[in-house]
């Protein structure tokens, strides 16, 4: 039997860390992702996520900022992140797309929506559940 997580349509071959500009007491050691005390995120080789959400196109200097966002939200999902970082996280998404050559227009209008759209995503009852396939 194979067990497996669906709604991923990308996993990363590498290791990507990103300082997100979070303190934490004490660090978060996970599977596919480490955040330590000085803000540091590693997301590790093999994490998967889905890319940017609802009608948005996955570009090129949209994926690293939505690689970075939907591992803060994992975090908060599962409740080893606070969820009041939510602000935190959907505002450093924007930066990052600005960062990746995304128009300014674009990165406001994408952070507008996911400050709309996607309250509670990052909450408990989201995390995507375990399926099983013969």
């Amino acid at each position: 039997m194979i067990r497996y997580r669906s709604g991923y349509k990308y996993q990363i071959s590498d290791s990507y860390s990103h300082n997100v500009g979070i303190s934490l007491a004490e660090e978060v050691d996970l599977d596919f992702l480490t955040l330590d005390p000085t803000g540091n995120l590693v997301i590790k080789q093999g994490y998967a996520w889905d890319g940017p959400s609802g009608p948005a196109l996955d570009t090129s200097t949209f994926m690293r900022a939505s690689l970075v966002h939907d591992a803060l939200y994992q975090l908060m999902r599962m409740e080893r992140l606070p969820d009041s970082y939510r602000d935190h996280a959907d505002d450093l998404m924007r930066k990052i797309c600005i960062e990746a050559g995304m128009p300014t227009i674009r990165a406001w209008y994408t952070y507008h929506a996911v400050r709309w759209f996607a309250s509670g995503a990052n909450k408990p009852r989201n995390v995507k559940p375990v399926l099983s396939a013969p």
